[in-house]
């Protein structure tokens, strides 16, 4: 529901904007709750209307390729670190363009080499096994996948619009949770990835476990884009310090255990961001009342500028002239390197 919120909102945006993370204005914020309700609910009746069955094979085959996609793209850091220095690693390009002449446009244009490759081949092991026997384990670590994706290619612009953003999707979680059943209905008719499941009964049927608490990924991932602009408010502040994304990092453990001992005590489904946006957004206010930064916290507005970014080929530029020509093209080209483009799952 979240990601496909998140498509809603942003498809009035550049279609060059794959080309740099989607940053979410107050704007978008606003009617993000909107979108998301209508999309819940859309889900729902589909449920009542169609078979439970059909829809989820189409959503297991769906989630099964994003799933790979992403989770590849995650653990790709990671993996480079166990690659020997001797690794036979080749660079490829996809390259899908439409049109000719001027008037060529891409529609795709993906770098990778064979450590994406070998990363690739070990998600899809991940997916096989989600997709024959939707164990929880597998689940989890697609969930994970999109999660941290989320948060790397979702960016808030300042403070207000995460106030914003929280807050909205605030009312949004209560009034679907504790005013219908329809989240809760969707929740565990929804056989795909779009939440973290915690075996309550991992102690008694071991790894066989089949009684489930649930965490949606935007209960993730929206407090995470707060954190991470807290984060590059910390850097901005050049006090070599990262005192409001500790604070606010701690915050959401504190919220989440809450959430997690409400549910416990009343035995009921909790909307974890009933407890998550006050503690994510009420920590680190204090913490700027007691520092006399909150001036400083609400007029600093985010940029990507501070993001370390690595520059890559996105295009084979073909020039024509003579040698002089050439290397003074050339040149240019170097001291004005393009940004590597950050490909999302659903991007590609």
């Amino acid at each position: 529901i979240f990601f496909g919120a998140l498509r809603s909102v942003s498809c009035a945006k550049s279609k060059n904007s794959s080309e740099m993370p989607e940053t979410i204005t107050s704007r978008d914020a606003a009617r993000f709750p909107i979108v998301a309700s209508c999309t819940l609910l859309g889900l729902y009746l589909f449920f009542k209307i169609f078979s439970q069955e059909y829809i989820n094979l189409l959503l297991s085959m769906y989630f099964f390729v994003l799933g790979i996609l992403a989770l590849s793209h995650t653990i790709s850091p990671m993996m480079n670190r166990f690659f020997p220095a001797n690794f036979p690693n080749k660079q490829y390009q996809l390259l899908f363009t439409q049109g000719s002449g001027e008037s060529k446009e891409e529609i795709v244009n993906y770098e990778f080499d064979t450590k994406d490759l070998v990363c690739l081949a070990l998600s899809s092991v991940v997916g096989v096994w989600y997709l024959l026997r939707k164990h929880w384990i597998a689940n989890n670590l697609f969930g994970l996948a999109f999660s941290l994706n989320g948060v790397e290619l979702l960016h808030l612009n300042n403070v207000s619009t995460g106030c914003i953003l929280l807050g909205g999707l605030f009312i949004y979680d209560v009034f679907w949770v504790f005013g219908t059943n329809v989240m809760v209905t969707v929740a565990k008719s929804f056989e795909a990835p779009i939440k973290l499941v915690f075996p309550q009964d991992l102690l008694e049927k071991g790894l066989d476990a089949d009684n489930f608490a649930m965490l949606g990924l935007g209960d993730i991932v929206i407090p995470g884009i707060f954190i991470a602009l807290l984060l590059r408010f910390d850097i901005s502040l050049k006090k070599n310090t990262h005192t409001y994304f500790y604070t606010s990092f701690v915050a959401y453990i504190f919220g989440l255990g809450l959430t997690i001992f409400i549910m416990h005590i009343f035995k009921h489904a909790q909307p974890a961001l009933l407890y998550l946006v006050p503690a994510c957004i009420g920590f680190p206010l204090l913490v700027a009342l007691a520092k006399g930064e909150v001036t400083e916290m609400f007029s600093y507005e985010s940029s990507a500028e501070i993001l370390p970014h690595t520059p890559r080929l996105t295009h084979f530029p073909t020039v024509s002239g003579s040698p002089a020509s050439l290397a003074d093209s050339m040149q240019q080209k170097l001291s004005c390197p393009r940004r590597r483009r950050q490909q999302s799952p659903s991007a590609m």
